[in-house]
């Protein structure tokens, strides 16, 4: 008896460590695509130098999304994000950039947008709102960084609204991930372009969300929260924090 259990015991922690392996390696695999594709000279430089102080491939490997995936950035703007998930999800994956409709209306902005992703090859423009395009069962969805303007300017409600929009989105079991500016109790985040975690948290919970992780990969502590996100001294280097929440399975 005391062999068949030892027995069980190498086994299961023999196949434990092969999952592990196999996670490692297609992490790894990943994270090289990721590299050459964001370092290709089609590439716009101004793009590249913000990598530094975003981390693009530990934040998409904290929020789990893998290589074939389909994923939307939830109102991308200028879509640097939607390039670092198009290079995250390779060739066979699918991403959704989406942007409400007074920003796509500006001058421009089409043109630009429809030479990125006819560049990338794995992106569709979605102007609107998620529930109007139709997106469903996605796997992923990512907000960088607006957030704190949808709640700051509608309040808890109409953030929910927004949470509410990208659940609708995504299958059972997938992934929103909320990158933002932290902002503090007692400050004036709304004039700082801030938002406390906590709000962040309650806004995806009463969505239905699951907040399942954070993450401080984004995080940096000479940033007092007292000035706004484009002061000269904290611009492009505020601290943030990075929710994973997942839909109930």
């Amino acid at each position: 008896m005391r062999f068949a259990r030892q027995a069980a015991w190498t086994l299961a922690l023999c196949v434990f460590g092969a999952a592990l392996t196999t996670v490692a390696q297609a992490q790894d695999e990943q994270a090289t695509r990721m590299k050459t594709a964001l370092a290709s000279p089609a590439r716009p430089q101004a793009d590249k130098d913000r990598d530094a102080a975003r981390k693009p491939i530990e934040t998409v490997q904290f929020l789990g999304i893998k290589t074939g995936q389909s994923v939307i950035d939830v109102i991308s703007f200028g879509g640097w994000f939607t390039e670092v998930l198009s290079s995250a999800v390779g060739p066979k994956g699918k991403v959704y950039g989406q942007n409400p409709e007074f920003f796509t209306s500006r001058e421009g902005f089409a043109a630009a947008e429809k030479a990125k992703d006819d560049r990338l090859g794995n992106v569709t423009a979605v102007h609107g709102e998620l529930a109007a395009a139709g997106i469903k069962n996605a796997d992923a969805a990512v907000t960088a960084l607006n957030l704190h303007d949808i709640y700051n300017m509608g309040g808890e409600a109409g953030a929910v609204a927004f949470a509410k929009g990208v659940f609708d989105a995504l299958k059972p079991g997938g992934v929103f991930g909320v990158i933002d500016h932290a902002g503090i109790a007692g400050q004036d985040n709304k004039a700082f372009h801030r938002i406390q975690i906590e709000n962040a948290r309650d806004v995806l919970t009463k969505a239905g969300f699951k907040v399942e992780a954070e993450s401080k990969i984004l995080a940096n502590p000479a940033d007092d929260h007292t000035k706004g996100v484009r002061d000269p001294s904290v611009a492009g280097h505020t601290d943030q924090f990075i929710i994973r929440a997942r839909k109930p399975g």
